[in-house]
Formats: structure tokens, sequence, C-alpha cells
């Protein structure tokens, strides 16, 4: 594993915080309670239901340590320190694809944060990384497997 920056807004760590509080609270017991009913069943060797548990158990450890390793290596995003004069981390930024009148909010986050059917992309994206830095009225080029694309900054707020 890679000891890789992870950029976070205060919103994606608190986030994060609140899957890991869950699945070290809440998860652990859950997977506890199935494996004790499965020892139960007798015979561990040939026990489905045991499997079964022990196999998520650690989907979950696996889960846990990686939430608390994002949580080791983020650097979080002071909101005082975005700004709405250029496109950031943190940034709402408003964009209109070349030939197109409809405007676009995308979010700019980091990696960790990423999740574009909630409109977050991440920073290193090809369209995150072409639209950091640039002012509103400019434009970005963005390379797509079709050839290229424009998008044009409208707007940049801070994001809620």
């Amino acid at each position: 594993m890679t000891n890789k920056e992870m950029v976070l807004t205060p919103k994606g760590k608190e986030k994060i915080e609140n899957e890991l509080e869950q699945l070290k609270t809440v998860r652990r017991k859950e997977i506890a309670a199935r494996i004790k009913q499965a020892i139960e069943f007798g015979d561990i060797s040939e026990n489905s239901e045991y499997d079964e548990a022990k196999n998520e158990q650690a989907q979950i450890e696996e889960k846990i340590n990686k939430l608390e390793n994002t949580l080791r290596q983020a650097v979080i995003i002071d909101e005082e320190d975005i700004r709405t004069d250029t496109v950031s981390i943190g940034s709402l930024v408003h964009v209109k694809e070349e030939g197109d009148d409809e405007v676009v909010e995308y979010m700019i986050v980091g990696s960790a944060e990423a999740d574009p059917y909630e409109a977050k992309i991440s920073n290193e994206s090809p369209v995150g990384r072409a639209l950091i830095g640039k002012k509103v009225g400019e434009k970005a080029e963005v390379q797509i497997p079709d050839g290229v694309t424009f998008y044009e900054v409208i707007k940049i707020d801070k994001a809620n």
C-alpha cells in the first residue's frame, strides 16, 4: 500500500469517521453474534454459516483498516482556504460544456471522496485536473475518448 496523501473536505472526513464508527460499534457486534450462533450449530469444519460470517468479518476488518489509513494520511482542507476566484479542492464549480447551454455543477474533492453520482469529482480525474486553477470565464480543455472537449467556468462557490 502506498502512503499517498489523501485530501479531504471537512464533510468528507466526517462521513468517513461516521462510517468507521458504524463499522466498529454496530457491524462488528452483528458479525460476532452471527459467528457465535454459527458455532452453536456444531462442527465448524462444514458449517457454511460460520464460513460466511468469518468472511464477512474479514471484509469488515479490511474496510475498517482502509478507513483508518485514509484518516491517518488525510490532509483536511480548511474551509477558510477555499477560494471563489479560482477552482480548487472544495470548490463547487458551475461549468458549461462547449456546444451545450446546460450549466452543470461539480464539487471538486480529493480522490477518497469522489462520487460521480453526487457530482463530486476528484481533483485527479481528467475533468477535475483540467478545472483546477481556472477562473470564471476561462475554458478547461479535457481529453475524452472522442477527442477533446472544453468546459467554460461560469461560477465558483464554496461547497456547502
